[in-house]
């Protein structure tokens, strides 16, 4: 018998994460699987699937995901949509020092797979612009709401400071920073009704990624067959 995996020197996909619960909407659980490559002597993993196996008929089938590699691939199960039957949330760590996150939401209903959340399409429309002003000050504008936020930045430190401002706390020169993409999405029941609403963590960084100012955190619920944005909060840190 042909082996694929002895002739390309790969390992053979091993189960990655589990869960259990009804997708398909039949009221019988199912076998929700991520499978992916081990690379040996690492905990990067390649070629990460979704698999479902229909808990009634046994059959498998498998969902391969646009970006497919990372760190620690995790699998959740929950109603997003209010139908009473579980969606599939997929969350996998890039490793990168910015802390940037994949992140899929997947319906089963009737063994068919349908993306109700794709972190790329998610970040192309939460864009942001972050400013230095005079004072001491940060401004942050929410390009998709058209809405601004101030953060103080008086408390980090002399050294800091000074390299920005003047005495007088005036700029030197003009400083953006930016939000990076998505660090991190959670599932919330906020209104404990057994419908999840999302939360997302963007960071916000100033002149460099390591330069964190807080986070743009965005609540998110689903209306009219897409994920919309319900709350919005930057979140700084304290001193």
């Amino acid at each position: 018998m042909y082996n694929y995996y002895a002739r390309t020197n790969m390992n053979p996909p091993n189960v990655v994460s589990f869960a259990r619960g009804d997708v398909t909407g039949d009221r019988v659980p199912d076998h929700v699987y991520l499978t992916g490559i081990m690379t040996p002597g690492s905990p990067f993993i390649q070629q990460i699937t979704l698999v479902v196996q229909d808990g009634r008929s046994g059959v498998l089938t498998s969902v391969p995901l646009r970006e497919n590699a990372g760190y620690n691939p995790v699998v959740f199960l929950g109603d997003f949509t209010g139908n009473g039957v579980d969606d599939i949330l997929i969350s996998i760590t890039t490793g990168g020092s910015s802390g940037i996150m994949y992140h899929y939401i997947y319906s089963f209903v009737d063994n068919t797979p349908q993306l109700l959340f794709d972190f790329n399409v998610y970040n192309e429309q939460y864009q942001y612009e972050v400013t230095y002003q005079d004072d001491y000050k940060v401004e942050v504008v929410s390009i998709i709401n058209n809405l601004k936020y101030i953060i103080v930045i008086s408390t980090k430190g002399s050294e800091y400071l000074n390299e920005i401002y003047d005495e007088n706390g005036k700029l030197k020169s003009p400083i953006t920073g930016f939000v990076n993409p998505l660090s991190g999405l959670y599932p919330v029941d906020f209104d404990s009704n057994n419908r999840y609403e999302l939360l997302a963590y963007q960071k916000i960084a100033g002149r460099y990624n390591a330069d964190s100012l807080g986070y743009v955190l965005n609540t998110l619920a689903w209306s009219d067959n897409r994920f919309v944005l319900q709350n919005q909060y930057v979140a700084i840190f304290g001193y």
